[in-house]
């Protein structure tokens, strides 16, 4: 899919059948804490997810789920992790903690007030979202939850960088072994694993 050439889906095509998909950002949003909820256990998460993007469900449950991702990531097809430790899994938005910026920063880059719109497909949303620009507060805190401390070499730079890493630390509610079950199950799901293992 290409955004330029491409119209941003509305339905998706399972076993040659056309259903509908709940497109609008907030559902999405809705999916990504979802995920991220670590009082919710496997099962339930992907029954709320499936009922949260499909007002009819499909009965093909695994190209469902699989149908479901690709729409989640604006289709774009997954990219393998190569274990590196780059940091890449580190989390550098939430949108339960960041709201009021992510709210603001659209509100003043395009004059978008996330509140007062009816619909916004997610795809124009997250395009939007990652082509915010640096003088938004949201664009600076996400710079700083990113930045890689061991490449510092100046120590005054590494103790403000340090200091506002800390000062905008989005707050776990999980525990470690509920991180660790979470992200077993995103691997599953985003790598198209076989999802009746976890019904």
């Amino acid at each position: 899919m290409n955004m330029l050439i491409d119209l941003v889906p509305e339905k998706i095509i399972i076993e040659g059948e056309d259903y509908d998909i709940n497109s609008d950002f907030r559902t999405s949003i809705l999916f990504e804490l979802l995920m991220q909820d670590g009082e919710v256990n496997e099962k339930d998460k992907i029954i709320q997810a499936l009922q949260l993007y499909y007002p009819t469900l499909p009965s093909n449950i695994n190209e469902a789920v699989d149908k479901m991702l690709w729409f989640y990531r604006c289709g774009k097809e997954q990219t393998p992790t190569n274990g590196s430790g780059s940091g890449k899994n580190t989390q550098i938005y939430s949108y339960d903690f960041d709201d009021d910026y992510i709210y603001s920063a659209f509100l003043d880059q395009y004059n978008v007030d996330l509140q007062d719109i009816e619909y916004l497909h997610w795809w124009k949303f997250k395009a939007m979202f990652k082509a915010l620009k640096e003088d938004n507060e949201i664009v600076k805190i996400m710079g700083y939850r990113a930045m890689d401390l061991s490449k510092i070499k100046d120590k005054e730079q590494k103790a403000y960088y340090k200091k506002m890493k800390e000062l905008y630390k989005i707050p776990s509610t999980l525990s470690k072994g509920e991180k660790e079950k979470l992200n077993e199950i995103e691997e599953v799901l985003l790598n198209g694993g076989d999802i009746s293992k976890l019904l």
